[in-house]
């Protein structure tokens, strides 16, 4: 064989591998980068419906303190509603979380009122929104935390 198409195959063969090798860090690295993007969409997600729920649910309880019976049953489907997107994106820590909150606030409904001219006792028992509040923010935490892991490692 002559020498002259020995060099020409391995320069054609060392370019064909040097292209593969681009090809497959460029590929990687898109995947990479796309993961990322999509778990910061999914963290974010997750602290709007937890923002929303807390919220809907602060309503309702406030509702609940002034009324003896649920009058206008339209003012919990939004909180119900958006219960149903916590089944669908939280774990289940913050569902049961999200359930104890729904039955203190039916609760509250039918419980007897507050005497609001007089300071009443305020407790841990007080804070329907705690056990909520401290489960999202570990699993938001939980979250973040891997995808600083994740950040580093890719750079």
């Amino acid at each position: 064989m002559n020498p002259a198409y020995i060099s020409a195959v391995s320069m054609l063969l060392g370019s064909g591998i040097g292209a593969l090798a681009s090809i497959a860090t460029t590929r990687l690295s898109q995947r990479h980068q796309d993961e990322i993007r999509r778990r910061t969409q999914e963290h974010a997600r997750r602290e709007r419906i937890f923002v929303e729920f807390i919220d809907l649910s602060s309503d309702a309880f406030v509702d609940a303190l002034q009324h003896t019976s649920i009058e206008n049953p339209s003012k919990l489907v939004p909180l119900y509603a958006t219960m149903g997107k916590l089944r669908l994106f939280a774990s289940e820590q913050i569902v049961a979380a999200a359930e104890k909150v729904m039955e203190h606030v039916i609760e509250t409904y039918y419980a007897p009122k507050l005497d609001f001219q007089t300071r009443p006792t305020v407790d841990s028992s007080s804070d329907v929104l705690r056990e909520f509040s401290e489960q999202c923010r570990v699993e938001l935490g939980g979250f973040s935390s891997s995808q600083r892991r994740e950040r580093r490692v890719s750079e």
